[in-house]
């Protein structure tokens, strides 16, 4: 019997399974190995799940920049394997088990470079699961390559798959088009890498050295899940999974093995608020395509969900939602849609018509606008 009939023998095994008699351990990470901690999950009962792996970065030896400083994560233990076939095997295993766990409209993320997204995604191709997209994130400030040998690493790939071919997944493609400026959303998604206060730090040096940037998890979790949905991370790190999560309504389960990890990832969602619904309720509208999306000030943190922005004279006062749409009590728009509505006028332009409070300043959304792009430059 082949390699692949003998793992989706395997895989309909579980799938056929007896439930397990166990509550979700929701708003918990599950100390141990991942495949491990996976097999306590009852059988259809998740709804995401987002799998960040270890790269597997086969390196030699390690890596530093002209200054002669270490480069972090390229020699860590979790991100060692003796061989490509230990590699495929431990994927295959984290894999089965998360489409076990998954509903039957349930779907899958998984995020990796050049170095292990190619192998990650012929196995679950294997398996069974149906890729609906692959994502490009392109980063804005990446790390640049310091011997000089090889093209900049600038991107990384996010695989986006359903259950299979048939199976029904979940798109909020209307919330993307409005986060986008009423744009469709592409599939290459220019984000900073995770930096500034967001970064975590312990006496001054990195928590974790591959932190995810919050706007990366924001924009998969508004686009593919529901408020109350269970998102599960069986690569939890410092937990980004989770801190958005719960800012954005969602449940959420963790894996991870390392105690200082689990510890930060604690502090930190512990501290996180969640949205209450008015802001967290998304829309969709009419059409403008201004250089930067109004959402991606949004999904930065520039201007939180939740936030009341006005015009100069306050005739109007909004609030900002999580797809970077505007509600004015039973009215909804864009910053330009909304603006140009209530003024009755045929156009409006929402950068400099909505304001908000910095402060004790008053400022146009411009003015954050400048600050991303000035972020997003560096």
């Amino acid at each position: 019997m082949g390699v692949i009939e003998t793992t989706k023998k395997r895989v309909k095994a579980l799938e056929t399974a007896v439930e397990l008699p166990l509550e979700l351990p929701v708003g918990k990470i599950l100390d141990g190995d991942c495949v491990e901690a996976m097999r306590s999950i009852p059988t259809a009962s998740i709804d995401l799940v987002f799998a960040d792996p270890p790269y597997n970065l086969q390196l030699g030896g390690d890596l530093n920049r002209p200054d002669g400083s270490h480069v972090d994560a390229v020699t860590d233990e979790w991100d060692r394997f003796d061989s490509f076939a230990t590699y495929d095997e431990f994927t295959r295993a984290w894999l089965t088990e998360a489409k076990r766990i998954l509903k039957p409209d349930g779907a899958l993320w998984v995020i990796g470079s050049y170095h292990n997204i190619f192998r990650v995604g012929a196995i679950l191709q294997d398996l069974g699961f149906w890729i609906l997209n692959d994502i490009v994130w392109r980063k804005s400030n990446p790390m640049p390559n310091f011997r000089g040998t090889r093209f900049t690493n600038a991107h990384e790939t996010l695989i986006w798959a359903s259950q299979g071919e048939k199976a029904k997944y979940h798109f909020n493609y209307r919330a993307m088009k409005t986060l986008n400026d009423e744009l469709q959303m592409r599939s290459d998604w220019v984000l900073p890498i995770c930096n500034g206060s967001e970064r975590l730090k312990e006496g001054g040096t990195k928590v974790h050295p591959t932190q995810k940037p919050e706007s990366l998890l924001y924009r998969v979790l508004l686009a593919t899940t529901e408020r109350g949905d269970v998102v599960l991370d069986p690569f939890f790190g410092t937990g980004t999974t989770g801190a958005v999560a719960k800012r954005l309504g969602r449940e959420w389960i963790g894996c991870e093995r390392e105690g200082v990890y689990r510890n930060a990832a604690l502090k930190r969602i512990d501290k996180e608020l969640s949205l209450d619904e008015s802001a967290l309720t998304t829309m969709q509208s009419a059409r403008t395509a201004p250089k930067v999306a109004f959402g991606a000030l949004v999904e930065n943190g520039y201007l939180k969900p939740g936030t009341e922005v006005f015009d100069k004279k306050r005739r109007w006062i909004a609030t900002v939602r999580a797809d970077g749409s505007l509600a004015y009590g039973k009215q909804t728009g864009s910053i330009h849609g909304l603006g140009k509505d209530l003024q009755g006028a045929p156009s409006c332009n929402g950068w400099s018509f909505w304001h908000y409070e910095d402060g004790d300043d008053v400022k146009p959304i411009d003015a954050a606008r400048q600050l991303y792009l000035l972020a997003v430059e560096d």
